[in-house]
């Protein structure tokens, strides 16, 4: 493909209702489908911020049916997007726990890909604790699928920190990155991440955050953005409900890659 295609990341700051949730994602990605977008993005847990870790597990649904998924699907439809809908909770083999799975429409509403999330997130600093594996069930696959414009990398918040996952992808022209960052590791190590994956990739990174303070007291980073194949910030939202917006261009994702050949000088 030749021509630049037009991508957009949905930040929010999800609240323990899901109709309120669904809401805001159908105003957004009807904003960012008027502005040209052709490949929407909503971050980690869209649909639900519940006050206790355990909410998930009430709302989580079968794989191929449930209000979550219908509304995704009709939501890609409606505006003719490809979506990759951030994150649901879906059903596990275990009953204390769901996988945080992410799930990818193309236009016409057709799902085409799947991948539930591999590394889960443990951090302890003061008062401030997360342990997802309490109530998520870890995933196994490595998942990638076909857009126009090239191979797009699935991966989620935590998944940031291990750059063996994205080597595993292949060579991909995308990696989609919806997330939860807290404020506290955010601000620390979230922008330096994501434009090192762009960086060693050679690939556009598209980055969807939770943004904001949320009614269970959580304080999410936000920070959405696309980074292009150098590292190179196009776009960045830092805090509070909106997208950012920018283009995948496949004339830069080649003259990036042919004057510095990293991918091809690989040894290991």
């Amino acid at each position: 493909m030749s021509q630049t295609f037009k991508v957009a990341a949905i930040q929010m700051v999800s609240t323990p209702e899901v109709q309120e949730n669904f809401a805001s994602a159908a105003r957004l990605v009807a904003q960012a489908a008027e502005q040209g977008a052709q490949l929407v993005l909503l971050p980690e847990y869209w649909p639900l911020l519940g006050r206790h870790e355990r909410d998930k597990l009430a709302h989580a649904e079968d794989d191929g049916t449930g209000p979550i998924q219908a509304f995704m699907q009709t939501l890609a439809r409606q505006h003719q997007v490809w979506l990759v809908g951030g994150t649901l909770p879906l059903q596990s083999a275990d009953p204390d726990k769901v996988l945080n799975t992410s799930l990818v429409y193309d236009p016409q509403g057709q799902r085409v890909a799947r991948y539930d999330k591999i590394h889960l997130f443990n951090f302890v600093r003061g008062q401030e604790s997360y342990d997802e594996a309490r109530t998520i069930e870890h995933g196994g696959e490595v998942r990638s699928f076909e857009a126009p414009f090239g191979r797009v990398g699935l991966s989620v918040c935590y998944d940031l920190r291990f750059p063996e996952l994205y080597r595993a992808m292949g060579e991909c022209a995308l990696i989609v990155m919806p997330a939860a960052f807290t404020h506290t590791t955010g601000r620390a190590h979230w922008e330096l991440l994501l434009r090192a994956r762009a960086i060693e990739n050679q690939c556009y990174v598209l980055a969807s955050a939770q943004g904001g303070e949320h009614v269970n007291g959580r304080r999410t980073w936000g920070h959405s953005m696309l980074v292009d194949p150098w590292g190179e910030i196009v776009s960045v939202l830092p805090e509070g409900e909106g997208l950012v917006i920018g283009d995948i261009d496949p004339h830069r994702l080649q003259y990036v890659r042919e004057s510095l050949p990293a991918l091809r000088h690989r040894k290991l």
